[in-house]
């Protein structure tokens, strides 16, 4: 299941050495943790503009409001809670939405998997990998660009579990359209259990949906569904709640948002922003937007369950001003993610955004540049969970099996980034600068030789060899190399074990639940 390859041209010496690390990560992938940061945050503004932004957001909570499209359940917990509810707009009392936060909300909390082992914390000073959300298309390099399936959902189930550096296996990572509508999320959710035992996101496209989600998740975690100490459900699933920008919270959303809540299950509030369409085009004028609606979700979710775990979300884009179409890897979205990290810091909750974002068709220049914008920002500024880490194309609308293990393959290096620098006396190195003294060299010295293998980061995609060697061996692009790369590791899948009980029993009620409602692609 690893995805370090040793390369055919080692001497037959390396390639023993190779075969080994590669034996050793392949046992040590499944177990590979979250990361725990280890460097300082960025910070882009002094407290007082902090202070500036969480003025102004509170101004357009009291002053303007939020509206909540037919959800008369919410207006009402909204007015028992001391706003003022005019119709569908709800005018919030300065402070009341942070003061809702801040007196319930967990600064950190733990996702359970299935597997122990890989349970995620998620908050403080952790990040957390998911890969890709909510493409319609796939490409690869074989078929190009084509609408995914249910059998590509799966494939990228799989590779997400095989990849030791993505924590989480995410939601919706591909949109399988040749499944109905109404009834996709049945096996879409049941992948996520059955082929990774790394921890998920739930379906929020209809309330009844996101209950499905929640009663295979019992299904499946059994007797440890429940908190023995405190009798509440345990937190194992974290979904994506998204805002309809710009001020408002629609029924959709809402209703899967109090499934989650109700039930215990983290809910990640996110404003979806195209910076001069749905916020206004500066940076401090999206975040004020971000801030007021996220706030708001946050506190809907702490007025039904106080205690229920929530992520503050940020996802800003710039746009083309010619065209209006969307554009990553620009400066000002970078800004606007520092600076809600910060935000989400001084609230107290985990915070959400980032990823290998891009504009790009195809997995290339444009691609890998707009993606490194974008995901230096976010390990930089301090993002809890990462969504869209690997295989995001062409703005969202594709996912790649080339770019998600190129994509991958980055997310390993920001783990030696964010691990930081180690000052123990293996880190200074004195011993060998002593051995090795002036005029020679340190390939053969002891130190060199017991740190040879954890060093530096090695990719198992990147070619650093010489240009005679890269052409005798084909001439491969990155693209050429990760496709090889994705089917070497679909063709070595092997599954998580399951109970075999628990298998039938998430089967037998996907196959009732089917039954009991015709198709629809609404």
């Amino acid at each position: 299941m690893s995805d370090q390859a040793a390369p055919a041209h080692r001497t037959s010496r390396g390639a023993g050495r190779d075969a080994k690390r590669a034996a050793r990560l392949a046992s040590a992938a499944v177990t590979v943790p979250f990361i725990t940061r280890h460097i300082p945050y960025y910070e882009v503004l002094e407290d007082q503009g902090y202070a500036l932004i969480e003025h102004n957001a509170d101004t357009v909570l009291e002053e303007i409001g939020i509206d909540f499209k037919d959800d008369p359940e919410v207006l009402e917990l909204w007015r028992a809670a001391g706003a003022d509810v005019q119709g569908e707009r709800v005018h919030f009392p300065r402070g009341l939405c942070r003061s809702l936060v801040q007196a319930s909300a967990p600064r950190e909390y733990t996702q359970h998997a299935r597997n122990p082992a890989r349970n995620v914390q998620i908050g403080g000073k952790k990040t957390v990998f998911a890969p890709n959300y909510g493409s319609p298309f796939v490409r690869d390099l074989d078929g190009g660009r084509r609408y995914g399936t249910i059998e590509d959902f799966r494939n990228f189930v799989k590779l997400t579990y095989a990849s030791p550096w993505l924590h989480h296996s995410g939601g919706t990572v591909c949109e399988p359209v040749d499944l109905p509508v109404n009834k996709r999320h049945f096996e879409m959710v049941y992948a996520h259990m059955r082929y990774s035992d790394k921890p998920y996101m739930g379906s929020v496209t209809h309330p009844d949906r996101a209950q499905d989600t929640v009663e295979m998740s019992k299904i499946l975690f059994g007797d440890g569904y429940l908190d023995p100490l405190t009798g509440r459900p345990k937190t194992v699933i974290t979904s994506l709640i998204n805002a309809n920008s710009p001020l408002t919270w629609d029924a959709t959303m809402l209703g899967a948002l109090k499934v989650y809540a109700r039930n215990n299950q983290a809910c990640l509030t996110t404003p979806f922003i195209l910076s001069g369409a749905m916020s206004p085009v500066t940076t401090v004028g999206t975040c004020t937007v971000t801030l007021a609606e996220a706030l708001v979700g946050m506190a809907t979710v702490q007025l039904i369950n106080p205690g229920c775990p929530v992520i503050l979300g940020s996802f800003a884009s710039s746009i083309s001003m010619q065209s209006g179409a969307p554009t990553f890897g620009t400066p000002e979205p970078a800004l606007v993610l520092y600076i809600m990290a910060a935000l989400a810091r001084r609230l107290g909750v985990p915070f959400r955004s980032g990823g290998g974002l891009c504009g790009s068709k195809i997995p290339d220049a444009q691609a890998a540049y707009e993606s490194a914008n974008t995901m230096l920002p976010t390990c930089h500024a301090g993002v809890n969970f990462v969504l869209h880490t690997a295989g995001w194309l062409e703005g969202g609308l594709t996912v790649s099996y080339e770019k998600f293990v190129m994509d991958a393959d980055q997310a390993g290096m920001f783990h030696s980034l964010l691990g930081g620098v180690d000052l123990s006396e293996n880190g200074q190195a004195m011993d060998a600068i002593r051995e090795v003294g002036p005029g020679k060299h340190f390939l053969g010295c002891a130190h060199t030789q017991a740190n040879f293998e954890t060093a530096f980061y090695r990719s198992p995609l990147a070619d650093n060899n010489s240009a005679e060697q890269w052409e005798a061996e084909g001439s491969q692009d990155m693209v050429a190399r990760a496709n090889t790369q994705w089917k070497k590791m679909l063709a070595e899948y092997v599954p998580p074990p399951i109970d075999p009980g628990v298998d039938e029993a998430l089967r037998d009620y996907i196959a009732r639940r089917n039954a009991s409602f015709p198709d629809s692609n609404i």
